[in-house]
């Protein structure tokens, strides 16, 4: 599909919000309940902000909002300490207190009363007051605390995988219990997404971001390409003779590219060492890599390297570019949000995100390399467009209030 102008964009298979659109807020006001990861593996600051983006967007619509992060003991670290003096809860603490929500937050271990911030039974009287539930990646389960709440939402933040996990290996991802059922993949749906929909009818969304807290970005840090990024994040499927793969199967063919470019690639890359063949490739071929536990463990330093950056050089799991979920990453929307510019490799998020200006779409290194001469030609112009692709489709006033609309809060 070719790109196309912002100016003639119109959304597909969810509503389009324009820049006209002054809705902030929705008419009526809940205590709404948000579960997900922050502390369980301390240190991930891209990770922390996909789950304040909710916290601080429903915050900021006038909604009475808590959170709740179930840990297992066996995440405590270091191994057997208490919860109260693990690394986890001191994590925790820090980030809730930075962004004010210490007082409304809560890290319960699994299966106790023991938690860190709200007590177990805070959460379980405010969970019998709740309108809305908000569950990321079906992190609560339900039991005595949540299965209460009528309006209860999955949001499924890693499409293809959770629906594949469910329907063709047995695995319970945790979609019982739910009353409605959210995705960030914008293509599911679609004819020719192979995503299966587990007899779930999907509301599609974008990802939220707090423009407040990502402001258009300053002087560059990093006068490259940058992004962080797992190399693996777990194990690949196979499903009807295709391979749902890991940014590693993504990024291989493209080992070549910087030698292809003056252009920098830095990437804050998490790679095992044992990881060597890939490793000495990477190196061989000029890129630049980086610890994110140095550079983005904390949502702070996170926000500071992604608006330090030239652009982003968005990499996707091979697994959302063969199902054509049409998966957008959050932490693109927040190098959009900052001014700075994003070549992503596309899922199918080009039928329902303008490219072209600001925001643009490879499927091979030439794609990427096209659009480096056009960041080059006008590098100011495209900033600002990167911009407006946020406030026009990723402002969390937006985002949250209509998807609170499509599940009837």
């Amino acid at each position: 599909m070719p790109d196309v102008a912002l100016r003639g964009f119109r959304c597909q298979g969810f509503p389009c919000v324009g820049r006209d659109d002054t809705r902030t807020s929705v008419s009526t006001k809940s205590i709404i309940i948000v579960s997900g990861m922050i502390a369980a593996d301390p240190g991930q600051g891209g990770a922390v902000w996909a789950v304040l983006q909710y916290l601080l967007g429903l915050e900021r619509l006038g909604h009475e909002v808590l959170f709740i992060e179930p840990i297992r003991a066996a995440s405590l670290r270091p191994a057997g300490a208490p919860l109260a003096a693990s690394e986890n809860a001191r994590y925790f603490r820090r980030v809730m207190a930075e962004h004010g929500l210490g007082q409304r937050s809560s890290l319960w271990l699994s299966g106790t009363g023991e938690s860190v911030g709200l007590s177990v039974g805070r959460l379980r009287e405010a969970s019998g007051r709740a309108g809305v539930l908000f569950n990321l990646s079906g992190m609560l389960a339900f039991g005595d605390l949540g299965g209460q709440i009528p309006i209860r939402v999955y949001v499924d933040l890693d499409p293809a995988f959770n629906q594949l996990w469910s329907a063709t290996q047995g695995i319970d991802m945790r979609f019982g219990g739910h009353t409605h059922f959210v995705t960030v993949g914008l293509a599911i749906g679609d004819a020719d997404c192979l995503v299966p929909d587990c007899g779930r009818t999907w509301i599609r969304t974008l990802q939220p971001v707090v423009l407040q807290h990502w402001p258009p970005a300053g002087a560059l840090c990093h006068d490259a390409l940058t992004t962080v990024a797992n190399w693996r994040g777990y194990g690949s499927i196979e499903h009807g003779g295709v391979t749902y793969g890991q940014k590693a199967h993504s990024l291989r063919p493209l080992f070549g590219l910087p030698r292809r470019t003056p252009e920098k690639f830095r990437l804050a890359l998490a790679i095992h060492p044992d990881e060597t063949r890939d490793l000495a490739a990477l190196a061989e071929n000029g890129w630049e890599l980086v610890d994110p536990a140095l550079v983005t463990g904390t949502p702070s330093d996170y926000r500071d390297f992604v608006a330090g950056s030239r652009a982003e050089f968005g990499v996707a799991k091979s697994g959302y570019v063969a199902s054509r979920c049409g998966w957008f990453s959050d932490r693109s929307a927040c190098y959009l949000a900052s001014g700075r510019p994003v070549i992503a490799q596309d899922t199918g998020f080009s039928r329902h995100l303008p490219t072209g200006r600001g925001l643009f779409r490879f499927t091979d290194a030439d794609g990427v390399l096209a659009a480096l001469d056009s960041l080059r030609s006008d590098y100011a112009g495209h900033r600002r467009a990167a911009r407006g692709i946020a406030e026009d489709h990723f402002d969390s006033d937006k985002v949250l209030g209509r998807l609170l609309d499509e599940v009837g809060a």
